[in-house]
């Protein structure tokens, strides 16, 4: 059997340690400057900088429970979970970029970053708030973005049509490395 470590694998784990950074680095800044329950006005009705904290899951989900350690050790260890399994898929698909591999590298490193801040911290800083008319969109952070355009990409690439000799141009690869 020859077996080659995936050559894109090291860009992609690239991106996900950039979303992790760039995760951290924000809500390090947020909690710094903003004091919690307070916001700056970016484009004023629109869109505000704030400063909360979620010990729930997405939208705040469980964040009331009357087993607040046993839902953080749930949603860390399910967390943990679907990372490893998006590690394996980044894995065996990390030979080429594609915008599944992109998409996996993104929900990688969301989901690591948010992980992290429930292990640390027992919950996750949200600071990016949105109005559209009426509408409010729950408070989120850069982690939550990369997760959900993460997903956006995987249901895009679904969508997608397929070219009948993408697995010919995978198989020319392999025969040019040899």
């Amino acid at each position: 059997m020859n077996f080659t470590s995936p050559r894109r694998l090291p860009w992609l784990l690239l991106i996900s340690a950039l979303v992790m950074l760039t995760d951290h680095l924000s809500k390090t800044w947020v909690t710094t400057h903003i004091h919690l329950g307070g916001a700056i006005p970016i484009l004023p009705g629109i869109l505000r900088i704030t400063h909360w904290t979620n010990e729930g899951a997405a939208f705040s989900l469980f964040a009331n429970s009357a087993s607040p350690d046993m839902v953080r050790w749930g949603l860390i260890g399910f967390s943990l979970l679907a990372a490893l399994v998006v590690f394996v898929a980044m894995f065996r698909l990390g030979s080429r970029f594609t915008l599944t591999t992109v998409a996996l590298a993104l929900i990688f490193g969301g989901a690591l970053g948010n992980v992290h801040d429930r292990i640390a911290y027992g919950s996750v800083v949200d600071f990016i708030e949105v109005h559209i008319f009426r509408y409010h969109w729950p408070d989120f952070n850069v982690a939550d973005s990369a997760i959900v355009t993460g997903a956006c990409l995987l249901l895009l690439d679904s969508l997608w049509p397929k070219d009948e000799d993408e697995g010919d141009e995978e198989e020319d690869d392999e025969e040019e490395e040899d």
